[in-house]
């Protein structure tokens, strides 16, 4: 990957990715649905998830977390069944913060050479690599078997019998044991907490519900939320002591980037602190905010030197409501402006292990339906954009596979194998043949399409312009179902036309002398060449205060490339 390339992540839960498993019991276990191990990213795996023109792949859930699943025998401690989501067990619910998920692993004695070989394969194959960090909370029964000679554990230390000091890893609830509003007696054994420490979504009391994260618990960056939210930085919290060690480990053995979760529920103030450190020995890794707060973007990313922000409620919602029929186009415009002098650092995605899928019941069923998102998410501009593992094939996420319930997602708490995937896979072959020709149809679109992107210089790297103010009085222009755009790097010009309609359109887009003077064209002679999503030649060029004909098939997008005369 060449430094001025845009970034294309490629989401993957390998649990799920290298489950070949083709029947799968609701709620089963370990050894009756299997689990996909790191060994499934192979030479050939990792060559074809490259070609298909990502440069980053994030492995989602490596490091060991809670599960129902039995690895005493191997100096794991085990988790209570009641305070564990799934049997599998949420990746988000770190038990050691310096150990792989015993899951992946082929041996599992020998799960950390593993891990290092698949950074290695990755490296190897072109790709760099992104790796979950989880700040906010840990497991309930959080306990590090592998950490580095020398290292205090979290809560070791900690004085159990006040709600909160500045050296204390956890918040505490003095005289109370954990009592959640659901029983924590399973096979007759009862999990016992006492006294109780606060649950990861910021409940400062015992009694969780089955709606909150009662699986974690808190951790304390020095801020006495039960006193008006009073922070202690100075001196430094033990916490972003023992933080800044996972970070600098695992950066050591060769990471390229965090994906931060939950960022903005760990105070600014930290991050702030901890990536120039990690930077200052590391300085290539790259951090990844989970951020949902529009007001803290730029908090974030100044004070907090974060690289990259999540892009969700801006134009994630914004795409979703649009393809679902529930809002105009002409809201992507406001998108952006909002976050016009960031947005060359907002990650832009569709579908993440978080949210519902494109094909399933509750978002568009039918993945082609967007086709337009996608191509406003992956081209508009510079910043970066994330696909989740099957959404390249149309995977519904609508099985019931046991805690995720059908919701239209792939779980994440459960042992479960994901047909298209799988049959992508086709036990490492890639080969395509037991793809249906809507999904081998598909996955060809997304290829073409991420190949494009780094491909094509506009688009890696160029200007951005918005056609829509110069199109809302355009009566041969569907302002609320339409959307068009251009971008321009040297020679190169792009005319970016979607269409959200159900039903093809002749089209023309309205094109502004003042587009010339932004992209400094002049009066330079526009030269047609060809539709980039199809290969095929285009004959008619553009002018000043011209409408440029454009035919656009339903769900559909045009990417038309025109060269500048010298």
């Amino acid at each position: 990957m060449k430094k001025e390339d845009k970034m294309i992540i490629y989401q993957v839960l390998p649990r799920l990715f290298g489950n070949d498993r083709d029947k799968n019991s609701k709620n089963g276990t370990l050894k009756e649905n299997g689990s996909g191990k790191l060994s499934a990213f192979s030479e050939k795996a990792l060559s074809e998830i490259r070609s298909m023109g990502f440069t980053h792949i994030w492995y989602t859930g490596l490091i060991e977390h809670a599960t129902k699943t039995d690895y005493s025998a191997y100096g794991i401690s085990n988790d209570h069944p009641a305070v564990v989501k799934g049997n599998a067990g949420s990746p988000y619910a770190i038990k050691d913060y310096y150990d792989i998920d015993p899951d992946l692993a082929d041996r599992v004695g020998h799960r950390m050479k593993e891990f290092e070989a698949l950074v290695e394969r990755t490296h190897v194959a072109g790709l760099k690599m992104i790796l979950d960090f989880v700040p906010n909370h840990v497991a309930r029964q959080y306990h590090s078997d592998a950490k580095p000679e020398g290292v205090i554990d979290l809560g070791e230390n900690d004085n159990i019998h006040t709600t909160y000091r500045s050296d204390n890893n956890f918040y505490y609830i003095p005289g109370q044991a954990f009592s959640p509003e659901f029983d924590l007696t399973v096979d007759g054994v009862t999990y016992e907490e006492n006294p109780a420490r606060a649950t990861g979504n910021d409940r400062f009391d015992a009694h969780p519900t089955r709606n909150d994260w009662y699986e974690t618990i808190k951790l304390n960056y020095g801020i006495d939320y039960l006193n008006w939210g009073a922070k202690h930085f100075d001196p430094v919290p033990d916490t972003w002591y023992k933080m800044r060690d996972i970070l600098l480990f695992w950066a050591s053995k060769k990471v390229d980037g965090f994906r931060c979760d939950m960022a903005e529920m760990v105070p600014v103030e930290f991050w702030g602190w901890v990536i120039p450190a990690v930077k200052s020995e590391f300085p290539a890794v790259v951090f990844i905010a989970e951020v949902y707060n529009p007001e803290q973007y730029r908090n974030y990313l100044s004070n907090g030197c974060f690289d990259y922000l999540y892009d969700k409620v801006g134009l994630y919602d914004t795409l979703r409501a649009i393809v679902c029929g529930n809002q105009s186009v002409a809201a992507i415009t406001h998108c952006w402006q909002s976050v016009h002098d960031i947005q060359p650092r907002m990650l832009n995605f569709l579908e993440n292990h978080d949210e519902q899928r494109i094909a399933s019941d509750f978002f568009a069923r039918d993945p082609e339906r967007a086709l337009p998102a996608m191509v406003v998410s992956a081209t508009m501009n510079v910043n970066p954009v994330m696909i989740y593992s099957g959404q390249e094939l149309g995977e519904s996420g609508m099985e019931e596979e046991g805690f995720s319930g059908r919701d239209g997602r792939t779980t994440i708490f459960d042992y479960w194998s994901v047909e298209s995937i799988r049959n992508w896979r086709n036990k490492d072959l890639y080969d395509g043949k037991k793809l249906t020709e809507a999904q081998q149809r598909l996955r060809n679109w997304y290829i073409r399409l991420l190949q494009l992107c780094n491909k094509e210089k506009a688009l890696s790297n160029g200007l951005f312009y918005d056609l829509m103010y110069a199109n809302y009085e355009n009566t041969r222009f569907n302002s609320d179902r339409q959307f068009a755009f251009m971008r321009h790097s040297g020679n190169s010009i792009l005319l970016i036309v979607v269409n959200f309609n159900d039903a093809g359109m002749d089209t023309e887009v309205f094109i502004p002398a003042h587009l010339f003077e932004y992209f400094q064209i002049g009066n330079r002679t526009i030269i047609p060449g060809k539709e980039l999503l199809t290969g095929e030649k285009i004959t008619e060029a553009f002018g000043k205060d011209s409408l440029y004909p454009v035919y656009i098939e339903k769900y559909s997008a045009k990417i038309l490339k025109f060269t500048i005369a010298k």
